[in-house]
């Protein structure tokens, strides 16, 4: 566990706009099926974040859960991107809204991708027993405000 507990945070919609792909924990738990990493790499080598530096600057990077099916057991969406002022109406990119409500954070520090695995492996952890929080699996996001820090904030009611 990270040596912070989670904490509570409302959060106001706010739109962010990136590459998207469908996939469900199953295929990611495999490495031979897995598509986030392959998310990551192409947002990476496409340069995503300089297209868009004429908007905005200094931009933290946002993994965000949407779409899902059903709960952690169903597909869902992951749009690796960055925040936006308004959609995106380009067809290579995506665009979905953060949705205003209550999250609960986890943060977490250290190497990419050990952290954020191990910050979901507390996720997962802190949801599998009785808690006063219920997710909502409407949106999740990770933010990454730098190379080495990273926080997932988990709908809740």
């Amino acid at each position: 566990m990270s040596d912070k507990e989670p904490y509570l945070s409302h959060v106001q919609n706010f739109i962010v706009s990136g590459l998207s792909v469908r996939t469900k924990n199953d295929y990611e738990f495999d490495p031979q099926q897995a598509k986030l990493p392959k998310l990551w790499e192409q947002f990476y080598n496409q340069d995503i974040v300089k297209k868009f530096q004429q908007e905005q600057s200094d931009l933290p990077l946002f993994g965000v859960y949407s779409n899902y099916e059903a709960d952690f057991t169903g597909s869902y969406t992951v749009t690796a991107g960055i925040e936006m002022k308004s959609k995106l109406l380009l067809p290579e990119f995506n665009s979905v809204t953060i949705e205003t409500g209550n999250y609960l954070v986890f943060e977490n520090r250290g190497p990419m991708p050990q952290a954020i695995i191990k910050t979901w492996q507390e996720v997962w952890q802190y949801f599998s027993s009785i808690r006063p929080f219920r997710r909502t699996y409407i949106t999740d996001f990770e933010i990454y405000k730098t190379p080495e820090e990273c926080a997932v904030y988990i709908g809740v009611d």
